[in-house]
């Protein structure tokens, strides 16, 4: 009894300190986020699998699109909340979490709050997003009275 104690308490730690922490992953979130802004295509492939697909109201997405897209934006800023993350075995962790973007795509105002969404998986030793979708918050009319 001992001894299957043993193994289900070492096997659970093993699982819990092959996944990186919330911070980390959050961090690697903001580092994409953050070379998509920039338009700086080495560094967002750096965190985006080259595999990427993405889930838009605007469409499907891959890699090309997404460096494509990255093009006709101009962001001014963006802000994350409400992150979380939670693992799926060693190597694939989903996140879920709120960004406000300040900016505009293809010349037309796309600032707002949208709730979003990512897939990571540990691709040759790295962290890389494989899936990432977002829509819009929609602010519902309150009724009147």
């Amino acid at each position: 009894m001992i001894t299957a104690t043993m193994i289900a308490f070492l096997a659970t730690i093993a699982v819990s300190t092959a996944a990186p922490d919330k911070a980390a992953m959050e961090a690697k979130e903001k580092a994409a986020w953050q070379a998509f802004k920039d338009k700086n295509a080495a560094d967002f492939k750096k965190v985006v699998a080259a595999d990427f697909l993405g889930v838009y109201a605007e469409g499907i997405s891959d890699m090309k699109k997404e460096l494509d897209d990255m093009q006709k934006w101009d962001m001014k800023s963006f802000a994350i909340s409400d992150y979380n993350a939670v693992a799926s075995g060693a190597d694939t962790m989903v996140s879920t979490y709120k960004v406000t973007v300040e900016g505009t795509y293809d010349g037309k105002d796309a600032s707002g709050t949208y709730n979003a969404g990512s897939v990571w998986k540990m691709k040759k030793g790295a962290w890389q997003a494989i899936f990432h979708t977002n829509v819009k918050v929609e602010t519902a009319a309150k009724p009147a009275g």
